[in-house]
């Protein structure tokens, strides 16, 4: 029988990445979710019966083990950019963390892959980066050999954060951004679901990866990119942090109010304090490269699926050659 791996979060943006090779390597794929109804999509990824969804919630442990058992490894994916009702950074990403690697140990489970974030720290003044931080704490205590893998900002066709900015540029003159001197590495989705691969199959070594792409620019420079890709222009205001401050502290006041009704999604207090840091891989840390993975370029992926954000969406192409043509 082949065997089988639970990845917790699989539907989500880089486990469902995860779940589509790991059945195409062979195994057997439980993809553990709060909403099964929601992860249908993940079923042809394999043959029928290869991938399968299922509920669990990663804040209960009776969920979580019956998730993992029987299983040969565990991918958690579970994480969280913005607090809402119960699932708080601490309860999400440090204690479920936790959970998933507590009960792989107890369940006799060899490997686990953690995905964390670059600036994953305990000590860190942001709560998101203090949750990773324990979290991995946390699974390097239950399981000494798992591999935590922390990328930068992650890019694909799914991503929250091209596609994010990229709409807002769609419809409006002025792009406002906090911290545009701040770098990043942004890394494809897939090249983070290969490292995933090769630590399940045991491949890689354990121990911690930062996973950044081939190429390092700040918020300002990403945004410029975009624009060249999506073929706008648009004004780029950097909003002083003072502002950014009391703006977020403005949305996150209206969510606690409104008692969750109004999710603050727009800009967090938390948010501000991360984007006043660089998110790049560390001098001396294990990369992609020690896992033999060449690292995908944003230049070969964006324009895949930045398209549609274009003044003529698929047709805009077509519209610039006849341009051209009759400027000829």
């Amino acid at each position: 029988m082949s065997k089988l791996v639970t990845i917790y979060g699989g539907s989500g943006f880089v486990g469902r990445y995860i779940a589509r090779r790991m059945a195409k390597a062979g195994w057997r794929v439980r993809v553990a979710v709060r909403n099964p109804n929601e992860a249908i999509f993940v079923r042809p990824y394999g043959v029928v019966g290869q991938v399968e969804p299922i509920l669990c919630n990663i804040r209960h442990d009776d969920s979580v083990r019956t998730a993992m058992q029987g299983a040969d490894a565990v991918v958690n994916c579970v994480g969280i950019l913005v607090e809402q009702g119960r699932n708080r950074f601490d309860a999400v990403q440090a204690e479920g963390a936790a959970r998933v690697a507590r009960l792989a140990a107890e369940e006799g489970i060899e490997r686990m892959v953690q995905i964390s974030a670059i600036g994953a720290d305990a000590e860190s003044d942001s709560a998101y980066a203090a949750s990773k931080g324990e979290g991995e704490k946390a699974v390097r205590k239950y399981m000494p050999n798992a591999v935590i893998l922390r990328p930068s900002i992650v890019f694909g066709p799914e991503d929250d954060f091209f596609n994010r900015f990229a709409g807002m540029a769609r419809n409006s003159p002025i792009l406002p951004v906090v911290g545009q001197h701040t770098r990043f590495q942004p890394v494809y989705v897939d090249d983070v679901a290969q490292a995933a691969v090769l630590a399940v199959t045991g491949k890689a070594e354990g121990g911690i990866y930062e996973l950044g792409g081939p190429e390092v620019d700040t918020f300002r420079g990403l945004m410029e990119r975009m624009f060249g890709v999506i073929h706008r222009r648009r004004l780029i205001f950097n909003m002083p942090t003072f502002i950014a401050r009391i703006m977020a502290w403005g949305f996150d006041t209206l969510q606690s109010l409104s008692f969750g009704l109004f999710v603050n999604r727009m800009l967090t207090r938390d948010q501000v304090r991360n984007l006043s840091k660089d998110n790049i891989v560390s001098e001396g840390a294990k990369t992609l490269a020690d896992l033999g993975i060449k690292p995908v370029s944003m230049a070969s992926v964006l324009p895949d699926y930045l398209w549609r954000f274009r003044p003529s969406g698929q047709y805009d192409a077509i519209k610039e050659s006849a341009r051209n043509l009759r400027n000829g």
